[in-house]
């Protein structure tokens, strides 16, 4: 039977470079503090890409396990935080939902060797399928109800919620579990984004300066409890997503057919948390879309990537907790100082209060936008 209740979101989880929980990032982004060190101080000196800025999750141990894949660890993590969060039983578990969200990064472990990680063999073929972290949280939690994975590249977090809210909605599921994880910092991958040259030299990022030229790599992992439940919670409101259908790699530098998702919604935010990644193509298509959809008023834009990095996969739903985090009390994250703003539009340095919904997009490569908007309570 189909649900026609708002959907609420009752439970967050995250684990990234900022923290092992919500708080963390919360108070992260509150204090203006980004995570970005060296390579060089988790790959080693000799690697190629030791002077490259990247955000590692700090305690190893939480994703190493005899057992399971490190991405699997970290979405473990996060999922059984949203779980505790939203306070649901065994009985609750039992016939929700789950999707999962990743990409690339979800080889880590398996690419090439994982510090301190001892596989036994009946788990070989098991850690070699992408499916893995799926599997594996559903067997922890005893969640037996549909089970999805989501590999949309850069937008997959954002539209495993998406999933998420279909399956709650259309009846298919109670309540539904939408977790991302992303440990792209493997050097198989950082090969790759070099040679593409769309990784970022400098510590600070500044997605929309004249001189951006790549993205932060970053490790995390989200999660995100979903029902229609009453009582004062975050609420989503709309999730859509198309694609360019122009080229396998790269995204239109006049922001493709993004703009029309806002149209497809038919309503206006108060705000917008762009994907603004730091490449050169994102910081034309991102202005250039955001100019088609807003061409009179203009809302504020909070960028979080300039706290947080580019965590690929995880990226959209990561920074979907930060800001359901902030709109939890009715209000909007700060920007980092001295960044760079669109024409014609601000980026707040201060908490703002929230006076309308949120809309959060991200794009995969070859063309994939996706579009959540979410409203305080």
């Amino acid at each position: 039977m189909a649900i026609d209740k708002p959907l609420s979101i009752t439970g967050l989880g995250a684990l990234s470079a900022s923290g092992a929980d919500v708080a963390s990032h919360h108070r992260a982004v509150m204090e203006k503090r980004a995570p970005f060190r060296p390579l060089g101080g988790l790959l080693g000196n000799d690697s190629p890409h030791a002077r490259r800025p990247a955000a590692w999750i700090e305690d190893r141990a939480l994703l190493t396990h005899r057992k399971w894949s490190p991405v699997t660890m970290a979405a473990l993590h996060a999922a059984r935080q949203a779980v505790a969060d939203a306070n649901w039983t065994a009985e609750d578990l039992t016939e929700a939902a789950l999707v999962v969200g990743t990409s690339r990064g979800n080889a880590a472990g398996w690419l090439g060797p994982w510090p301190g990680r001892r596989p036994f063999k009946l788990m070989a073929a098991s850690n070699t399928i992408h499916s893995e972290p799926a599997s594996a949280v559903s067997i922890e939690l005893g969640i037996t109800g549909p089970n999805h994975v989501i590999a949309s590249g850069c937008a997959a977090g954002l539209d495993a919620i998406g999933i998420a809210m279909m399956l709650v909605r259309c009846g298919a599921a109670p309540r539904a579990l939408a977790v991302a994880v992303d440990l792209p910092l493997v050097p198989m991958l950082l090969d790759s984004y070099a040679s593409s040259g769309i990784l970022a030299h400098e510590m600070r990022l500044d997605p929309y300066a004249e001189n951006t030229n790549g993205f932060i790599p970053a490790e995390g992992a989200a999660a995100m409890a979903i029902e229609p439940a009453e009582g004062k919670h975050p609420r989503l409101i709309h999730h859509a997503c198309n694609s360019d259908a122009c080229d396998p790699v790269g995204i239109p530098r006049d922001g493709g057919r993004t703009p029309e998702l806002f149209a497809r919604w038919g309503g206006t935010p108060a705000a917008v948390c762009p994907h603004a990644t730091g490449t050169a193509v994102q910081a034309a298509a991102d202005p250039a879309a955001l100019a088609r959809v807003f061409p009179g008023a203009k809302p504020t834009l909070h960028l979080l990537k300039p706290f947080l990095g580019h965590a690929i996969g995880a990226s959209g739903m990561i920074e979907s907790v930060v800001l359901v985090s902030f709109l939890r009390d009715g209000m909007l994250p700060p920007n980092m100082p001295g960044l760079r703003a669109p024409d014609g539009f601000t980026l707040p340095e201060t908490p703002t209060s929230s006076r309308g919904p949120l809309a959060k997009t991200a794009h995969g490569m070859g063309g994939h936008n996706s579009l959540l908007v979410i409203s305080a309570p």
